[in-house]
């Protein structure tokens, strides 16, 4: 299929950009990587007035540190993000994640602000940047805000990100020494949306778990931290597999599985439980540990 008309515009600076989402707001696309961008104006799934181009626009794609955060720009390739050595040492969550996020093609196009706008799901960098404890930067014509990732999923496809709004970064805090993170997901094949997922995190002293951090992605309609399963970990022994146990038990009360679709609710359940017990039990394995550590 084709796309309807629309108008097309390259901006080169930011404030320009920002003009025209102000001007045009609801009849306005952003193009970035437009790796879902393209497919849903072929498909006329999206029929924009306008597709606001931004990669004309430079500073949007930097990664550093910034004070006591780890900035990454919001046109930042996937892979530009996964071949870091910023990333791979202070969120290597992202790194773990990205390396399961579609194909080389996509992941060379795709962007990390897009990804977070577009708030599918079933992928990836959403439910690592809650785990994390992010906050995305919004820039509009009339100035700038920051929102916690956990504030700004709110539904399927749906965010806080107003209809004049861009995203411009992605601020990740510098973790303390002692947390170790893990990543896994179940798909049909590697690169195809994931079925479940789960970005996990934990903050240990000695053997004895401090802090804790739960996010599933492709289970419910948004991600969001588990705090009843993140608390089941608190104080537990990492050589205690009783603590798995309650955590994964605790699922049937704290999951708000998705519903329809091709797969049914109690094997998105299922798969859940496996996915948690998986990456809780990483915690018994030292070298696992100290390859993901923050030092």
């Amino acid at each position: 299929m084709k796309p309807a008309r629309f108008e097309y515009t390259r901006p080169t600076s930011l404030a320009d950009a920002l003009i025209l989402l102000r001007d045009h707001r609801d009849g306005a696309a952003i193009l970035s990587g437009g790796q879902s961008l393209v497919p849903m104006l072929n498909l006329r799934v999206a029929s924009p007035q306008i597709v606001i181009d931004i990669n004309s626009i430079p500073e949007l794609d930097g990664i550093g540190i910034h004070g006591s955060s780890l900035e990454i720009g919001a046109r930042s390739r996937h892979n530009d993000v996964l071949r870091s050595e910023l990333v791979q040492q202070y969120a290597p969550l992202l790194s773990m994640a990205l390396q399961n996020v579609a194909h080389e093609a996509i992941r060379n196009r795709g962007t990390l602000g897009g990804s977070l706008a577009l708030a599918d799901p079933a992928a990836e960098m959403p439910a690592c940047m809650v785990c994390l404890g992010a906050e995305i930067i919004l820039h509009s014509a009339g100035g700038s805000r920051s929102v916690a990732a956990a504030d700004f999923f709110q539904g399927i496809y749906d965010t806080a990100l107003e209809l004049d709004e861009l995203i411009t970064s992605i601020r990740i805090p510098l973790f303390s020494v002692g947390w170790r993170f893990a990543f896994h997901e179940i798909a049909r094949r590697h690169g195809d949306f994931a079925l479940a997922g789960l970005a996990f995190g934990r903050r240990c002293s000695g053997k004895i778990v401090q802090d804790c951090r739960a996010v599933f992605l492709g289970v419910e309609a948004f991600p969001r931290r588990l705090t009843e399963i993140e608390q089941a970990f608190i104080g537990t022994n990492l050589n205690d597999r009783s603590g798995i146990e309650k955590a994964v038990q605790l699922l049937a009360t704290n999951l708000e599985c998705l519903e329809g679709g091709e797969y049914p609710t109690e094997y998105r359940f299922y798969l859940a439980q496996q996915l948690l017990s998986l990456c809780a039990g990483e915690a018994l394995d030292e070298n696992r540990l100290d390859e993901n550590r923050y030092e």
